[in-house]
C-alpha cells in the first residue's frame, strides 16, 4: 500500500479514491502551541476554526490540546480531555472527519468514542503503553510519527548516523510493535516527524528522501507546517528566522513536492495554500503518465497517413 492514492481501511469513503495527498487542517485548542498557541483556546472558536478549514479544503482535521513545541511542559490529563472532547463531538457532528493529536491512550480512547477516526500519536506509542491496546481495541487509524522524547528534551537527541537509515529502523521497530499488539497493518499510517529530535538540517533529507519512507509500505504523513527548520531557511539578513506565520508559503511548497513524492497526507496550520499544491501535484504526475507528442502510437499513425497504410 503506497503512494498517495494509498487509503487507511476505517476512514469515510468519501476520502477513498481521490487519488491524490489528502490535507490534515490543525486545530490547536492550547494556550501555548507555537504557531498560534491561544486563537482557538475555547471550543467555540476551535469549532469555528475546524470549519472554516474544511470550507478552505481540509479534508481531515487534527485536534489537540497539549503543546508539542520545543520545552513545552505537560498538561494534566484532565485539562487535555476537558480541551479536545467537546471540539472533536461538535465538529464530527458538522460532518467532519477527526483525527486527535494525543499521546496519552486515555484521551485517544474517549476522542475516539465522541468520533474522531485517527489517532495521531508523536510518540509512536513510546509516552503510554496503553495506546497500543486502545488503537487494536477501537480500529482506528494510527499515526505513528518517530519519536525520541518529550518536548522539554527533543532537541538534546537530534544525533544520527544516516537520518533517514536511523528514522526507517525506529519506525520498524515501531510496526513491529504494533503488530505484536495487535494492530492490523491497514490501521497505520507513519509520520518521520520532522523537527522532533531533529532541530535543524535533519529535515531535509527526510523530505529529499521521502520515497524511501513511502517504499516501505505505509501512507505517510508529512507535517511540516511552520516548523523552525522553515524559519531558519527563510532567515532574513540579519540572521533571524523567519516567525511562524511567515513560513506558509513555504509549507506549501513542502506540500507539493511531498505530495508528488507520495505522502499520504499533510499536516498544515493553513489549508488554502496546501490543498491547491497537492491538486497541482497530482495534476502533474497524471500528467507524466499520459500520451504525449511523440509516444509509439502516434508515430505509427502519423506514418500510416504518410504511406496510405503501406507496409513496404
Amino acid at each position: 500500500m503506497t503512494g498517495p492514492s494509498a487509503r487507511p481501511a476505517p476512514l469515510p469513503a468519501r476520502l477513498h479514491g481521490l487519488d491524490r495527498t489528502l490535507v490534515m487542517g490543525v486545530v490547536n485548542v492550547t494556550p501555548d502551541s507555537f504557531s498560534d498557541g491561544g486563537r482557538w483556546f475555547t471550543p467555540g472558536a476551535a469549532v469555528a476554526h475546524g470549519l472554516e478549514l474544511v470550507a478552505q479544503g481540509a479534508d481531515l482535521l487534527d485536534v489537540g490540546g497539549e503543546s508539542t513545541r520545543p520545552g513545552a511542559r505537560r498538561v494534566a490529563v484532565e485539562d487535555e480531555l476537558a480541551r479536545v472532547l467537546p471540539v472533536i463531538e461538535q465538529l464530527v457532528a458538522h460532518g467532519a472527519t477527526v483525527s486527535i493529536d494525543t499521546t496519552r491512550a486515555v484521551v485517544a480512547e474517549a476522542a475516539v468514542g465522541r468520533g474522531a477516526s485517527i489517532v495521531n500519536d508523536v510518540s509512536g506509542g513510546l509516552a503510554d503503553d496503553e495506546m497500543y491496546g486502545v488503537v487494536a481495541r477501537t480500529g482506528a487509524v494510527y499515526v505513528a510519527m518517530h519519536w525520541r522524547g518529550h518536548a522539554d528534551v527533543m532537541d538534546d537527541l537530534d544525533d544520527y548516523d544516516d537520518v533517514v537509515t536511523d528514522v526507517r529502523r525506529e519506525l520498524a521497530a515501531r510496526v513491529a510493535a504494533l503488530r505484536a499488539a495487535g494492530v492490523r497493518d491497514e490501521q497505520v499510517v507513519l509520520d518521520p516527524g520532522l523537527g522532533f529530535a531533529k532541530a535543524g538540517s535533519s529535515n531535509w533529507p527526510l523530505l529529499a528522501r521521502l520515497p524511501e519512507l513511502v517504499a516501505d509500505g505505509f501512507p505517510v504523513l508529512v507535517g511540516a507546517s511552520r516548523k523552525r527548520f522553515l524559519g531558519h531557511l527563510l532567515a532574513g539578513p540579519d540572521g533571524e528566522p523567519a516567525p511562524p506565520l511567515a513560513r506558509d508559503r513555504a509549507t506549501a511548497a513542502v506540500s507539493a513536492l511531498a505530495a508528488a513524492a507520495g505522502a499520504w497526507c499533510v499536516r498544515v496550520h493553513e489549508v488554502a495554500g496546501s490543498a491547491d499544491a497537492v491538486r497541482v501535484a497530482a495534476a502533474w504526475q497524471r500528467g507524466q503518465s499520459a500520451p504525449g507528442p511523440g509516444t509509439d502510437d502516434e508515430l505509427a499513425v502519423d506514418e500510416d497517413a504518410r504511406t496510405g497504410g503501406s507496409t513496404r
